[in-house]
């Protein structure tokens, strides 16, 4: 205790980790219009590692959103790791799940469904040259060569 009035010894804060690796990143890919990719093209997209969803109809047609290892979630709710502002997404809609191996796509109970291939799924292993739909959002699973 110090005589000293209104001085007191400063407390010890802890350290606040921040995570700087971003869960997703953005990379538009040339304009795709009336050329969807095909299933051999989406396997090998140079530039890209690892698993990708590249948006070909819809809102942002043309981007591209890199899939780290992990849960990547979807949906309107602002925290998602892929924010889809538009009414036909719920707010907690789907997760992708990826691994150094794999990729598969789990619905989180969502009104409209997600679907792959035009078949409504709780969850399906996707493979590159998939396509996933999420609302009006068509993603085709990629998967890069580097």
């Amino acid at each position: 205790m110090t005589d000293n009035p209104g001085h007191e010894p400063a407390e010890s804060k802890p350290e606040v980790e921040v995570e700087t690796d971003p869960t997703v990143l953005y990379v538009p890919i040339s304009d795709r219009a009336g050329h969807p990719l095909s299933p051999d093209e989406a396997a090998h997209i140079d530039g890209l590692t690892g698993f990708a969803l590249v948006v070909e109809r819809g809102p942002r047609t043309g981007m591209t959103y890199m899939l780290t290892t992990g849960n990547t979630t979807v949906g309107r709710h602002p925290e998602s790791d892929i924010f889809l502002n538009d009414v036909t997404v719920s707010r907690h809609h789907c997760r992708f799940v990826v691994t150094s191996e794999e990729i598969t796509v789990e619905d989180s109970g969502s009104t409209n469904g997600t679907y792959v291939n035009d078949e409504r799924v709780d969850q399906a292993q996707l493979s590159a040259g998939d396509e996933v739909m999420v609302g009006r959002f068509h993603f085709v699973v990629a998967h890069g060569d580097a």
